[in-house]
């Protein structure tokens, strides 16, 4: 997720084409329509395979997939052009409709199982960022659960599932963002801390957490609400999320003499471990991956696109994030830390 976990949940979030030109031409139509009348009988749903059945494909989705295919077919025997289908590239359906995006995005999912898995075995349970960054992992997991099921068959509930899960991905990674560079973390037995300080912290965690809950009930409330889905709307709130998200960790890889934050409370401004040039780093390394999003083009052997080599990317990015955090987590600033 994200600039590390928002961009990681970026592909979730670019604009859809409600139509395109192959689906708007006259021969697909027509192929449609012809496939419509001649397959599609009061019975049609049993010649489906089984597969299709349990993905839940209609008769009519499949004579879609069917006509989108012949035609692509006839123009690369032509040499023409490949065409988009209903704002999508045409990709040759192995159980899954998008089978290279289905597999990075198990991909991506396998790092994060794993990357819960060694937050919870490095980080020491007292430590008081372990919960939020576990809790991160999880969400990250559910997020790329459902953009395997998504890529799997498309529709409207499935791509909602995705948005949201991607949303709710990129809202927790400011959430604990701004918990660890502010300092909003529940004090444990070793920080010592005066009462008043504790209790000022809790304070401001629980009207921050509160405020994350109530800004993620309203987005999805907003969109589930409206006839039509807002694309638009969605993608500027997971890019404003994003890119507050992204100015702190570049703020904490800063110089001290150019940023406002301070690290570690129980160390000087000045305090600057190895590796808090990382997240700088892994911002840069996204925004050239991003270029696979931008620079889109159609399919290798009507399987491998940009979008799916985007998935592939954010994997071992994905895995130098977790490696930052618990770096970041491990040191011994946080046995150290008092009041100044």
């Amino acid at each position: 997720m994200k600039l590390v976990p928002i961009l990681l949940s970026f592909s979730h979030i670019i604009i859809p084409a409600i139509a395109s030109s192959g689906d708007r031409s006259d021969d697909f139509q027509r192929c449609l329509l012809h496939c419509d009348n001649t397959k599609c009988t009061e019975n049609s749903a049993e010649s489906l395979s089984l597969t299709l059945r349990l993905t839940r494909w209609t008769c009519t989705d499949n004579c879609k997939y069917l006509c989108m295919h012949e035609i692509t077919a006839q123009n690369i025997a032509s040499g023409l052009a490949i065409h988009q289908y209903y704002g999508k590239w045409p990709f040759r359906r192995f159980v899954a409709q998008e089978p290279a995006s289905v597999l990075f995005s198990l991909l991506n999912l396998n790092v994060h199982v794993k990357g819960a898995q060694r937050l919870r075995m490095r980080l020491d349970d007292s430590h008081p960022m372990k919960v939020f960054y576990v809790g991160w992992s999880f969400v990250s997991i559910n997020t790329w659960i459902w953009s395997s099921i998504f890529h799997t068959r498309d529709t409207p509930f499935t791509e909602r599932m995705d948005y949201f899960s991607a949303a709710l991905t990129i809202l927790v990674a400011l959430y604990f963002t701004v918990i660890r560079l502010f300092h909003f973390y529940a004090p444990t037995s070793s920080l010592a801390l005066a009462h008043e300080h504790r209790s000022k912290d809790k304070t401001l965690l629980r009207l921050w957490s509160a405020a994350c809950v109530l800004t993620f009930l309203g987005h999805i409330s907003y969109l589930s609400l409206l006839k039509h889905f807002d694309y638009s709307y969605n993608v500027i709130f997971n890019l404003v999320i994003g890119l507050a998200h992204n100015a702190l960790w570049l703020c904490y890889s800063f110089p001290y003499s150019i940023s406002f934050l301070r690290r570690f409370p129980g160390r000087s401004k000045r305090y600057r471990p190895h590796f808090v040039y990382k997240p700088a780093v892994l911002v840069s390394l996204i925004v050239a991956a991003m270029a696979l999003e931008l620079l889109d083009f159609s399919p290798w052997g009507l399987i491998l696109d940009a979008h799916s080599l985007w998935h592939l990317s954010t994997a071992p990015i994905a895995y130098l994030w977790y490696q930052f955090l618990i770096e970041d987590a491990s040191d011994d600033s946080w046995k150290e830390q008092k009041l100044p």
